[in-house]
Protein backbone atom coordinates (compact mmCIF):
# COMPACT_ATOMS: atom_id res chain seq x y z
CA UNK A 1 0.00 0.00 0.00
CA UNK A 2 1.58 3.33 -0.98
CA UNK A 3 1.74 5.91 1.69
CA UNK A 4 0.72 8.41 0.08
CA UNK A 5 -2.93 7.77 -0.69
CA UNK A 6 -3.28 6.27 3.27
CA UNK A 7 -6.23 7.34 4.78
CA UNK A 8 -6.28 7.61 8.58
CA UNK A 9 -8.33 4.84 10.00
CA UNK A 10 -11.76 5.80 12.11
CA UNK A 11 -10.88 2.98 14.68
CA UNK A 12 -7.37 2.55 16.14
CA UNK A 13 -6.27 -0.51 18.36
CA UNK A 14 -4.45 0.33 21.94
CA UNK A 15 -1.22 -1.63 20.71
CA UNK A 16 -2.06 -4.70 23.02
CA UNK A 17 -5.14 -5.14 21.02
CA UNK A 18 -2.94 -4.65 17.92
CA UNK A 19 -0.69 -7.01 18.46
CA UNK A 20 -3.18 -9.66 19.50
CA UNK A 21 -5.22 -8.83 16.15
CA UNK A 22 -2.06 -9.22 14.12
CA UNK A 23 -1.03 -12.19 15.65
CA UNK A 24 -5.19 -13.90 15.39
CA UNK A 25 -4.63 -12.87 11.67
CA UNK A 26 -1.23 -14.38 11.03
CA UNK A 27 -2.57 -17.57 12.62
CA UNK A 28 -5.94 -17.47 10.65
CA UNK A 29 -4.28 -16.75 7.41
CA UNK A 30 -1.31 -19.68 7.91
CA UNK A 31 -4.02 -21.96 9.26
CA UNK A 32 -7.43 -21.31 6.64
CA UNK A 33 -5.00 -20.76 4.01
CA UNK A 34 -1.53 -22.11 4.64
CA UNK A 35 -0.24 -18.66 3.73
CA UNK A 36 3.01 -17.66 6.22
CA UNK A 37 3.43 -13.89 5.76
CA UNK A 38 5.55 -11.66 7.72
CA UNK A 39 4.76 -9.40 10.28
CA UNK A 40 4.53 -6.06 7.14
CA UNK A 41 2.37 -8.20 5.11
CA UNK A 42 -0.22 -9.45 7.85
CA UNK A 43 0.56 -5.29 9.60
CA UNK A 44 -0.41 -4.35 5.96
CA UNK A 45 -3.86 -6.57 5.47
CA UNK A 46 -4.87 -5.46 9.05
CA UNK A 47 -4.65 -1.55 7.80
CA UNK A 48 -6.76 -2.61 5.12
CA UNK A 49 -9.44 -3.74 6.78
CA UNK A 50 -9.02 -0.83 9.06
CA UNK A 51 -8.83 1.27 6.75
CA UNK A 52 -11.80 0.36 4.18
CA UNK A 53 -13.93 -2.45 6.08
CA UNK A 54 -14.00 -1.38 9.42
CA UNK A 55 -15.64 1.51 9.10
CA UNK A 56 -18.64 0.21 7.66
CA UNK A 57 -18.92 -1.89 10.66
CA UNK A 58 -18.56 1.04 12.84
CA UNK A 59 -20.98 3.22 10.80
CA UNK A 60 -23.66 0.24 10.84
CA UNK A 61 -23.08 -0.06 14.57
CA UNK A 62 -23.73 3.46 15.20
CA UNK A 63 -26.77 3.56 13.02
CA UNK A 64 -28.39 0.15 14.84
CA UNK A 65 -27.79 2.35 18.45
CA UNK A 66 -29.32 5.21 16.90
CA UNK A 67 -32.59 3.44 16.18
CA UNK A 68 -32.69 1.36 19.46
CA UNK A 69 -31.97 5.03 21.39
CA UNK A 70 -34.66 6.27 18.97
CA UNK A 71 -37.11 3.74 19.89
CA UNK A 72 -36.30 3.98 23.99
CA UNK A 73 -36.68 7.58 23.84
CA UNK A 74 -40.28 7.17 22.19
CA UNK A 75 -41.45 4.59 24.28
CA UNK A 76 -40.02 6.44 27.83
CA UNK A 77 -42.04 9.51 26.33
CA UNK A 78 -45.15 7.52 25.75
CA UNK A 79 -44.13 6.23 29.23
CA UNK A 80 -44.23 9.62 30.97
CA UNK A 81 -47.22 10.92 28.59
CA UNK A 82 -49.21 7.82 30.00
CA UNK A 83 -48.30 9.02 33.80
CA UNK A 84 -48.85 12.71 33.03
CA UNK A 85 -52.52 12.02 32.19
CA UNK A 86 -53.33 10.34 35.51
Amino acid sequence: MGKSRAKRPILTLAPEEEREALAKLKRFLEDRFELELGSFEVAEVLELFSQEIAPHYYNRAIFDVQAHLKERFESIESDLWSLEKN
